[in-house]
């Protein structure tokens, strides 16, 4: 079909009819839902993430990161309709008909709502321990009985929901698939930077999301839709970018959530003696957070105490930031673990840099159109971008308290920083 049959008129956001369901957030406001999306939110399944914290353990190092993945679901869901309406807006040329915009609509809502639904008990930790990452747990839930007849409800396919979520490629709505599990641009990332900025309090990870909203476009590369934006969404782009960078570097990385995390992870290890305790769907949906802390009330252990009275069993002996020169940290780590042995931790988080904002790895980037009616990569139209992209390291250097002095620790890696700069 040629032309864009939403030009003749300003488009309107098609919705099941009946009556809408408004819940305020503090992050989009009024968010509505219809009758059926109401109905899914009160699901067992979804009632659980109001029992999972969106930052897990970082509430020990921010206080007031205590939201849910319940309200980052509403969120996403908030974030997504809004970029999808604009995709439409300005793209409506890429969509059959008003029929069929209504569908992805419906879609993408669904799929945004439910794209958490896999996470255990403190989410990362818990695949750690168990083994089983939670896309599979989500496919799982997905084939329950209760929620297929939700997503019907919802007049939905649920295998289309399925392809969304887990990033499928054989997905039929591959613009949907980036909103909802892409690279760079999905919903899940604008709203979860501006969620947790909010709640930890850390300004630097805000960004210009009216101004990001807005450029998004529809483009076509090597024959196949893709979601891009705007040249005049450039410095925006930016913003988000850079918020993301600031983000990982001083929230999701923070040495005491890190630390903590791995306290969490042995007292996990005491608590799932058997790493197959969480394989059935109907036992791994009895845990949440709240469970495992409240099982931990009573256990006697180091670890255990250590999450329940906030006690570091961990002192950080050095960091790394963004170094991509990792003599200085390999020679730290060398010595450390010479004179203290195992008693020495090393995080390396240079594994989970893929998850920044434009990967390279196979080409996916975030696409710029250009004011001559070109398409570049966003990486040929910000210098800023550019020098972003590719990898950076977060390492550290964590002792054992009762078996280190934990200030000679600092001296050690402090004399081997300075001689390597004098050198």
């Amino acid at each position: 079909m040629t032309g864009n049959f939403f030009a003749a008129k300003e488009w309107v956001p098609l919705m099941s009819t009946g009556h809408m369901k408004r819940i305020y957030d503090p992050v989009h406001h009024f968010i509505e839902l219809s009758e059926a999306e109401a109905r899914l939110l009160d699901s067992p399944v979804m009632q659980r993430l109001r029992r999972l914290r969106q930052l897990g353990l970082a509430y020990l190092a921010f206080p007031s990161a205590e939201h849910s993945r319940f309200s980052h679901a509403l969120g996403a869901l908030a974030m997504g309709t809004r970029a999808f309406d604009e995709l439409v807006r300005h793209g409506g040329e890429f969509f059959v008909n008003a029929a069929d915009a209504a569908y992805q609509r419906r879609l993408l809502r669904a799929a945004l709502i439910l794209h958490d639904i896999g996470h255990g008990p403190f989410s990362h930790a818990c695949e750690a321990v168990l083994g089983i990452r939670h896309e599979e747990r989500t496919r799982a839930l997905l084939e329950l009985p209760g929620m297929r007849s939700q997503l019907a409800a919802l007049e939905v396919d649920q295998q289309h929901v399925h392809d969304l979520i887990l990033g499928a490629p054989q997905t039929p709505y591959p613009v949907l698939a980036e909103m909802v599990s892409g690279p760079n641009l999905d919903a899940d990332r604008m709203d979860y930077l501006l969620r947790d900025a909010y709640f930890t309090g850390v300004s630097s990870g805000r960004y210009d999301v009216d101004q990001l909203v807005a450029s998004l476009r529809i483009f076509t590369v090597g024959g196949k839709p893709v979601m891009g934006i705007d040249r005049r969404g450039v410095v925006a782009l930016e913003s988000f970018v850079l918020a993301r960078y600031m983000m990982f570097a001083s929230v999701y990385f923070h040495h005491t959530t890190r630390m903590f995390e791995r306290t969490l992870q042995r007292v996990l290890r005491e608590l799932w003696s058997d790493p197959r305790a969480l394989d059935s769907i109907d036992e791994f949906l009895r845990w949440d957070d709240f469970r495992v802390l409240n099982d931990l009330r009573d256990a006697p252990s180091d670890a255990a105490r250590a999450l329940r009275e906030r006690v570091r069993l961990y002192a950080l002996a050095a960091e790394f930031n963004a170094e991509h020169d990792l003599s200085a940290y390999e020679a730290c780590h060398a010595a450390l673990r010479e004179r203290y042995g195992d008693a020495v931790w090393s995080d390396e988080q240079s594994q989970l840099i893929h998850r920044l904002p434009m990967q390279i790895e196979g080409g996916k980037t975030v696409w710029v159109g250009t004011a001559s009616g070109g398409i570049v990569d966003a990486r040929e139209a910000s210098d800023l971008i550019a020098k972003l992209s590719g990898k950076a390291y977060w390492r550290k250097l964590f002792v054992e308290r009762n078996r280190v002095d934990a200030g000679e620790a600092r001296r050690i890696c402090r004399e081997i920083a300075t001689n390597g700069i004098s050198a």
